[in-house]
């Protein structure tokens, strides 16, 4: 087989990997949160991906090289975006590695636009970037609603801590009234209970 062949065999299954970057994130946004050194492990793992692909694309050249690289560059990019999404485990790193995903694929989509020429070249760059603003906008949307959902639920949480310290105040007064119909040392010892058991003490 060819020097040529397998270049081409190459650039393919590097275009494969990078029409797939888009999609990766999906599976990825839900992940748990990892430790440091998991963290620190993925970036590595990332950047060595990188020289390996960044030596593939050493055997094309023209655009064939170019976008090679960008898909390199977006590969390695996207991946240390998730580490740092599964790390901090915070909506705004889930959205900047959404972001990082939109980007790469971008980058990628405009270098195969160079191959083409005219007003199908113009029309490939407006596609490119219009997935570009629909990605982050989208990233954006998602994050704000994350944010939103967190406030109401500490908002939940607040009201119903307010709320079951109103329903234990109402109880305590139903039972100091009920002492009230006892008299002397029995009544003292009836409010006492009352404040131990609703936490009034």
């Amino acid at each position: 087989m060819s020097r040529l062949m397998i270049a081409l065999f190459v650039a393919a299954g590097l275009g494969f990997a990078g029409t797939g970057m888009a999609q990766t994130y999906s599976t990825k946004s839900t992940s748990t949160t990892t430790s440091k050194d998991s963290y620190a492990a993925a970036k590595t793992s990332a950047d060595a991906q990188y020289k390996l692909d960044k030596e593939a694309c050493a055997a094309l050249s023209g655009n064939a090289k170019d976008i090679c690289m960008a898909e390199a560059k977006g590969k390695v990019s996207a991946a240390k975006a998730d580490a740092e999404a599964a790390y901090r485990n915070t909506p705004k790193a889930r959205e900047s590695a959404r972001v990082a995903h939109a980007e790469a694929t971008y980058h990628v989509a405009i270098e195969k636009c160079d191959d083409l020429a005219g007003n199908t070249k113009d029309v490939c760059v407006k596609e490119a970037k219009a997935a570009l603003v629909k990605g982050k906008a989208n990233a954006k949307v998602d994050r704000v609603a994350a944010d939103t959902n967190k406030e109401a639920a500490v908002k939940q949480a607040e009201s119903r801590k307010d709320a079951s310290q109103d329903k234990r105040d109402a109880d305590y007064k139903v039972a100091v009234e009920k002492c009230d119909a006892l008299a002397g040392p029995a009544k003292d010892a009836c409010i006492e209970s009352a404040k131990v058991q609703f936490g009034k003490s």
